[in-house]
């Protein structure tokens, strides 16, 4: 920046150097931005080099990070400047400070193209540079045919073409239209032939982004770009300049090879022999060498060769070549050289050929999973996985579990699937396997998923072989005075079902194996605890001749959670007890479990579909969509009151055609019992049911036969003047003069569901939308239960889910119709693939009657849905802590407004946010540790830690610091903490009014007011 004649810029710049901190400097700044802002605003006739002036300060001042909102104008009117220095400014200020969708842009766009087409080569390299750093749609639909003449142009010196291919590459991208693909094949070819390697460089940049979208049009070419590789290999006509330490033009050949590795094949023999050649020069004169710079320019080179070679599918000697090379790479130092080789070497996998080769560097591979760096571990992982095979699967699932131990959390999720993966798929034979997964579940037990104890199960039986020595196994793992809850749960499975084959062993007598699962249970969490008292019936049922005493151990269990408050257990407890009494009919009841059907192994269905190409995925997603898995849930009348959820009778909805629906729904209902009618009694106890009121008393009348609708009484009519956001969630399809009554908060409704799992979403009068959730990991399923609280039936029915970016989401279709007091279940899988706290909405409407109901809620797939709570150690805790201290990695916050609360409730808080609070610590009573793990595709398994500082002066502030390994995780996770610190439940009102739609028929409809839309979407 050339400072002569502008004394007050150097002024400037050296009072904002001479600030002692930055509150100085701010107030410089403010005082300069206001001085500016009056200059251009009082004095209309500011001269050119007087605006340009001013306009290099306020670019010097948004380089040092301050907005600058105003002199846009007068910075594009400098463009039109006739003089080189204004025109510079003008220039480079708009190019940094507007972007391509600005208005002020198109005041610009005739200035630009005079200056392109004009003679003016000063101006023509000012104008390119602006169009190629932000131009868009509107410069590309006005300007590209001006740019082809100049790159075409054999008059125009070099540096202008060369700014011209980058400037068409850049209107290229934003608009491919701009480039006719028939006219263009041609020039291509020519431009290829270009003997400057500037214009060449630039040109090569242009023909890789028109090959990536249509090969088709540019065979002409390739034998050009395998010229260029030949003329680059033997370092002829390649000036000084563009040779770096002593490679000709790096960038060009990376390019050139990129280019070439989009055309399917090389035909023509000639050609694929020059090109070979080339290829086998670059492997055999790259090497390691100290020079970094050197070392980066060749092995950018080398590795773009690998690809094509690859992609060439070329001769086995060739890729024992390159195998051998990349086997030098990971055996370095320096731990990029080693990442490449490692990443380069697990595409190599792919070619069959060379796998035998690649388990030659096995164990240094294996070395590699202890390097310090992670990132390297993961390729390491990736690539160990990927060369296994039955020659060499004991001694790296081996390896795995040994660095099982010792592994990073963010790594034991994937390292433990890929080694259940592995030995299941190479095992030996199936006692292998068994001790494999239970030393899996020994060590990583927190990270090893219900598939893989499941699969395990499945194996032992339907091998009657294997089921003594996993019994004995068993048994063997129970006598470790700690193990994990998923150890507790296959062992006592299989105990249950085959101690009775240990009876003759010593310690294995049906008491003793009894007391020793026993011990377990007061350390098990109620999942597992549906397991155990099947054992126990298990366990009496073997024990033959009957044992009174245990008898009555387990019997007195049973009678103990036979008043558990959840009800898989009571019902269970129940059961067994019952059954318990019924003597040898016991055996027939409970017999050993039946063997399970032949399928393929979920854990390698689920590797395989992450594998998959995903155009094959997303069709299989849309076949799928295509048939609906909703099940109807309707009320059966029981001898005893009212039903709970689990006496609901289940309906699958048929997918067929109109004609035939009425008939085969009339089969299914006789079939199933379904599809009764509702007594018009009021029962006398309220509704257990997940949805509340459905079966309740509540019952609206449908529309009559001369279909008006019925009126409700005692309803006002119109919003009242406090109109809540609740109101503002229903989407008005027409205005309406009668309305119906919100019942509930959706905002407390919705933040309920985000700390538990299972509650109502919305209601009114009509419908109920209820939700029952399991997460687990980076995978949610979600059922929806839509319920009909009427006597009349809903009709056209519709449920669209608007998910945002960062999860998979696949809704099952929903039936256009609820009969009456029938539920509806919708399945919705959902697959976190990054942390976010954006959320899905359902948009989700339904006619009642002549009546149409648009309502949109958001889904409570929120950021702690995804965690999982871990207890960690000090000595687990503090290095990890460490490790990440700095920013974006670790970020604080000083948090005012918080909701007052003491630590037992802040830790309450906490636990419902799927965050485990470690007591002990931090030596300062007053703070808390708690730690969870993160589940995403991106992410896997991530620790996060959080500490928060209070004061017990004031708990309406506190400091908060959250860490991970991931910087979005971190950030998203402290604004999500915060807002539920902050958070201030609604107080309950009175029902809101919402409005409701008058009937469809009017030849006139009222569209939608577009605020109200609004506002129900957010």
């Amino acid at each position: 920046m050339a400072l002569s004649g502008m004394r007050g810029l150097s002024v400037f710049i050296s009072d904002v150097r001479n600030c002692q901190n930055k509150d100085l400097e701010r107030l410089r700044v403010d005082k300069e931005l206001g001085n500016i802002r009056t200059r251009f605003k009082t004095e209309k006739g500011l001269t050119p080099h007087e605006k340009k002036k001013y306009v290099w300060k306020m670019l010097y001042i948004y380089m040092l990070g301050y907005d600058v909102d105003f002199g846009h104008m007068e910075a594009v009117s400098l463009i039109s400047a006739p003089k080189y220095p204004e025109k510079q400014v003008g220039y480079i200020v708009t190019s940094c400070l507007l972007n391509e969708n600005h208005d002020f842009l198109r005041l610009a766009i005739n200035t630009v193209r005079n200056d392109i087409i004009g003679r003016n080569e000063t101006f023509q390299c000012l104008a390119l540079t602006l169009v190629g750093n932000i131009g868009g749609r509107e410069f590309a639909e006005s300007l590209a045919p001006d740019v082809q003449k100049l790159l075409i142009s054999s008059s125009c010196r070099p540096l202008v073409r060369k700014k011209a291919a980058l400037c068409l590459l850049r209107l290229y991208r934003k608009n491919p239209d701009v480039v006719n693909v028939d006219g263009w094949s041609d020039r291509m070819a020519q431009l290829l032939d270009e003997r400057d390697l500037g214009v060449l460089t630039a040109s090569m940049s242009l023909f890789v982004s028109l090959v990536s979208n249509n090969h088709e049009a540019y065979w002409s070419c390739l034998q050009k770009c395998v010229k260029i590789m030949e003329r680059l290999a033997r370092s002829q006509d390649v000036p000084q300049e563009y040779t770096y330490y002593g490679i000709p033009s790096p960038w060009l050949q990376v390019k050139t090879m990129r280019a070439l590795q989009y055309f399917p094949t090389v035909e023509d023999p000639n050609t694929r022999r020059s090109l070979f050649e080339v290829l086998q020069k670059i492997l055999m004169g790259t090497d390691v060498v100290k020079n970094v710079n050197k070392n980066n320019a060749s092995h950018a080179v080398l590795f773009e060769a690998l690809a094509l070679v690859m992609h060439l599918d070329a001769e086995k000697e060739m890729m024992s070549q390159c195998v051998a090379l990349l086997g030098k790479f990971i055996a370095v130092r320096e731990p990029n050289i080693r990442y490449l080789g490692l990443e380069n070497m697990t595409r190599m996998l792919m070619v069959t050929e060379v796998q035998d080769i690649i388990k030659r560097h096995q164990a240094q591979i294996i070395t590699s999973l202890k390097d310090p760096d992670i990132s390297i571990r993961r390729r390491a992982l990736d690539l160990l996985y990927g060369m296994c095979d039955v020659s060499n699967a004991k001694d790296i699932v081996e390896e795995l579990l040994q660095y099982l131990s010792t592994a990073d959390f963010a790594m034991r999720e994937e390292l433990s699937l890929k080694a259940a993966i592995l030995a299941e798929k190479f095992a030996p034979d199936l006692s292998w396997y068994v001790d494999v997964i239970l030393q899996l579940i020994d060590k990583a037990g927190d990270f090893v998923s219900d598939d893989i104890w499941f699969r395990v199960v499945q194996f032992v039986t339907n091998n009657e072989d294997l089921q003594p020595y996993a019994a004995l196994k068993a048994r063997e793992y129970l006598d470790k005075p700690a193990i994990h809850e998923t150890m507790v749960k296959v062992s006592a499975y299989i105990l249950g079902e085959y101690s009775h084959l240990l009876a003759r062993r010593p310690g294995c007598n049906p008491k003793e194996i009894f007391s020793i699962i026993h011990e377990k249970l007061p350390t098990v969490s109620t999942s597992t605890i549906p397991i155990l008292l099947s054992t126990y019936a298990k366990i009496l049922m073997h024990a033959q001749p009957p044992d009174k005493d245990l008898q009555s151990q387990i019997l007195a269990i049973f009678s103990k959670y036979e008043s558990c408050i959840d009800a898989e257990i009571q019902q269970r407890a129940v059961e067994y007890h019952v059954l318990s009494l019924k003597g040898t009919a016991l055996m027939d009841i409970l017999a050993e479990m039946p063997k399970f059907p032949e399928r393929q192994s979920s854990l390698i269905r689920k590797a395989e579909d992450s594998e998959a190409d995903t155009a094959d995925q997303s069709a299989i997603k849309l076949r799928a969509q295509l048939t609906s898995n909703a099940l109807v849930v309707t009320d059966q009348h029981p001898s005893n009151g009212t039903p709970s959820v689990n006496q609901l009778g289940l309906v699958k909805v048929p997918s067929m055609s109109n004609a035939d629906q009425s008939t085969s729904e009339t089969e299914v209902s006789h079939v199933n019992g379904a599809l009764t009618l509702v007594d018009s009694q009021t029962p006398s106890t309220p509704s257990p049911d997940l949805l509340g009121d459905i079966l309740g008393p509540l019952a609206i009348e449908g529309p009559s036969v001369n279909g008006l609708p019925s009126e409700p009484g005692n309803i006002d009519s119109g919003l009242g003047e406090d109109e809540s956001a609740d109101a503002l969630a229903i989407a008005l399809v027409e205005e309406h003069n009668n309305t119906a009554l919100l019942i509930g908060s959706i905002e407390e409704r919705f933040h309920a569901l985000c700390l538990k799992d299972s509650g109502i979403l919305y209601e009114d009068p009509h419908i109920q939308i209820g939700i029952k959730a399991e997460w687990r990991a980076q995978y949610g399923r979600v059922i929806l239960f839509l319920g009909n609280k009427n006597i009349a039936q809903l009709t056209s029915v519709q449920a669209v889910l608007l998910p945002p970016s960062h999860l998979n989401t696949e809704l099952s279709l929903v039936p256009e119709t609820i009969p009456p007091r029938a539920q509806v279940q919708c399945p919705l899988e959902v697959i976190n693939l990054r942390p976010s706290r954006d959320l899905a909405v359902l948009d989700f409407s339904y006619n009642f009657g002549p009546r149409v109901v648009n309502v949109k809620l958001r889904i409570p797939a929120v950021l702690n849905k995804f965690f999982q709570p871990i207890s960690v150690t000090a000595e687990e805790f503090f290095p990890q802590w460490r490790s990440l201290s700095e920013s974006p990695l670790k970020l604080q916050e000083v948090v005012r407004g918080v909701r007052p609360m003491s630590l037992a409730e802040m830790a309450n808080l906490f636990d419902s946010l799927r965050i485990m609070v470690c007591p002990g610590l931090d030596p300062n009573a007053n703070n808390l540790i708690a730690c969870t793990t993160f589940y995403s595709e991106s992410t896997r398994a991530m620790l996060c830690l959080i500490r928060i500082e209070t004061d017990p002066a004031d708990r309406r502030q506190l400091r908060m610091t959250v860490a991970s390994g991931d910087p979005t995780l971190t950030s998203e996770l402290k604004e999500y903490i915060k807002e539920q610190l902050v958070y201030i439940p609604v107080p309950t009102q009175a029902p809101t009014p919402i409005p409701q739609a008058r009937p469809t028929s009017p030849p006139n409809p009222i569209l939608p007011d577009p605020g109200a839309l609004l506002a129900g979407l957010f």
